[in-house]
């Protein structure tokens, strides 16, 4: 099937020539599927993302959701795209078989959902945010399955995550949702949540709200923070759903972008709703008290990956039709001076063209072998046999999270911006689909953590904890790579001495930064250092993928060592000057003050 979402025989090169996911069916987990299995998901996966789903993505963008008599009115056909994933039994993909699941590899799973979000981000965006939601259930809240997870894990109720309010944006020690206990066991919860995707609508029978709120007599701050599962309707044991709670829709947030999800602001306990005759939405403890931060980690962290994902499906998808765009549209003269009554040549025989569309190439590719990657540590985490095993892959985990979150949000962006420019006046048209998905990927770098939180996150937490034991693990994965590249020797020696050197000099400046004991100024560019270590971390998976590419002679291979220079002679020398500015401990952004501006 031909497509412009993504490309099939990179997901094969990722996965079988690279990955080598074929490996993971020797464990007794995976040990019921086999390539052919992978591969009849992917096939799939594709051909529902290019009949279900992406047909209605300009449609829901142009109707965005609407508020009307306190319901949200949705396009149909993201009902009829959501039953169909449903049926397939997608949701489940990872799920364990016991619970009605697939039980795929999450590399696998990752790559089956890439096709979704390439095809309409605003759909893909109810499942995804419901599979998460689900995994955290079956993680830390047990008790749930039979009545949450298992109807979520159908396609009949759809799950949220419930964190930022108004007054609080992302600083979620400031919350102030309370939650009240009762004396059955339940709580009351009184509050107000911004910025809910899919938090009302009517495409099943319920929605599984996710709640982050306080315990009144908490600790203040992070540590007096609880996690609760509050649903639309609540549900007895025997499953029957019952009286509507006290989750109110107060209103729709209108969005720039990923216009076809739903976002909300809802209202818990405003006593419009009256569940067993009394105001507050009745909630259910999700593990101990005062420990829902960590709990929700587990599905903010997977929504992170999740979210780069998005990204590079969006910068993927650009890249390709860019690309078909460039190859179609003859304009100019390949040659200077050439006779001006030659026939035009198409755009992509123009230098700058190929420039742009190798740049997209090397960003959309290595990100999505950068999320791929991520996905399999995930699998190799689950299998592993000992737990000192599992503790490193989880440390190696902990420090890509962040730039596996916000390196695709960033450069795929970019990667969205050139296809634009590729297309010119035309891109920037709603008649062609470059500039929605630019104003779709424009969220990425926003939600799910900020680019400012996910640098902070990881220079001030993720290269520090038990002493640099997350960079040690990272460093000893590099370092095989270069080790690898030097015995091929050739090119591939070349490019591993290149980013030899600018890992040892990030790994200095890290050091650097933490022994002025200047904490502030160490801090003040964490986004700096985010970008110039997610830089060197995708240099690092361009040369696993020359190395994966060699004795390839064709023009897929081919690609794929261009696209690896490219990326080692472009954007790699990008992160000199952002390591000279952070070894310098400069304090220009700290000492501005507010009235300078």
């Amino acid at each position: 099937m031909r497509t412009l979402l993504l490309n099939p025989r990179d997901l094969e090169f990722l996965l079988y020539q690279w990955l080598d996911v074929e490996a993971l069916t020797k464990h007794p987990r995976f040990a019921e599927h086999s390539r052919e299995t992978f591969d009849a998901v992917l096939a799939l996966s594709a051909e529902l993302a290019e009949t279900q789903f992406a047909p209605h993505n300009k449609k829901a963008d142009a109707n965005e959701p609407k508020f009307v008599d306190g319901r949200v009115e949705l396009i149909p056909e993201v009902a009829t795209a959501l039953r169909a994933f449903a049926e397939a039994g997608l949701p489940g993909a990872t799920v364990d078989a016991e619970l009605g699941g697939i039980q795929l590899p999450a590399v696998v799973a990752q790559a089956s959902f890439a096709w979704f979000h390439a095809a309409n981000t605003g759909t893909s965006a109810y499942p995804f945010l419901t599979i998460a939601n689900a995994n955290l259930l079956i993680a830390h809240g047990a008790e749930y399955v039979d009545r949450f997870v298992r109807p979520m894990l159908e396609g009949r109720f759809f799950g949220t995550m419930c964190l930022s309010e108004p007054q609080a944006g992302s600083s979620l020690a400031d919350i102030t949702t309370r939650a009240e206990p009762q004396g059955d066991g339940s709580y009351r919860l009184f509050g107000t949540k911004m910025w809910i995707s899919g938090g009302d609508h009517e495409l099943g029978e319920n929605i599984v709200h996710l709640v982050l709120a306080r315990i009144p007599g908490g600790p203040a701050g992070t540590k007096g923070i609880s996690l609760f599962v509050v649903p639309r309707f609540l549900v007895g044991e025997d499953g029957a759903l019952g009286e509507r709670n006290d989750v109110t829709l107060a209103g729709l947030n209108h969005k720039m972008g990923f216009r076809g999800t739903v976002n909300t602001l809802l209202n818990f306990g405003e006593g419009t709703h009256t569940p067993d005759g009394a105001a507050g939405a009745v909630g259910y403890l999700v593990g101990t008290e005062h420990r829902g931060l960590s709990l929700m980690f587990h599905m903010m962290n997977e929504a992170r990956i999740g979210v780069g994902l998005v990204a590079t499906a969006l910068g993927y998808t650009g890249y390709l039709k860019s690309l078909e765009y460039a190859r179609g549209r003859p304009q100019g003269r390949a040659k200077i001076g050439a006779d001006p009554a030659s026939p035009q040549r198409p755009i992509v025989e123009h230098a700058d063209v190929r420039r742009m569309l190798l740049a997209q190439k090397s960003y959309a590719e290595g990100a999505l072998a950068l999320v791929l990657y991520c996905a399999r540590l995930v699998d190799e985490q689950r299998i592993a046999e000992t737990e000192e095993e599992r503790r490193s892959l989880g440390l190696l985990l902990d420090i890509l999270t962040p730039v596996a979150k916000s390196w695709p949000s960033q450069w795929c962006l970019a990667a969205n911006d050139l296809a634009i420019q590729v297309l010119g006046g035309y891109g920037y048209t709603r008649e062609y689909d470059v500039e929605q998905h630019y104003r779709d990927n424009r969220l990425n770098p926003i939600h799910e953590g900020t680019h400012g939180i996910q640098g902070l996150d990881l220079l001030g937490r993720k290269v520090t904890q038990q002493g640099g034991a997350a960079l040690l693990a990272l460093d000893a994965r590099i370092g095989a790579t270069l080790a690898a590249a030097a015995a091929a020797g050739g090119e591939a020696a070349e490019l591993g001495a290149g980013l030899g050197a600018v890992w040892r000099r990030l790994v200095e400046v890290t050091g650097g930064l933490f022994a002025s004991g200047d904490i502030e100024a160490a801090l003040a560019n964490s986004s700096v250092y985010l970008e110039v270590f997610g830089h060197t971390v995708v240099a690092w998976i361009w040369l696993e993928q020359y190395l994966a590419a060699a004795g390839g002679d064709d023009a897929f291979h081919e690609g794929k060592r261009q696209a690896a220079r490219y990326f080692h002679r472009y954007e790699l020398p990008k992160t000199g000057p952002g390591l000279e500015l952070l070894a310098s401990l400069d304090r220009t952004t700290l000492d501005m003050r507010e009235e300078w501006f």
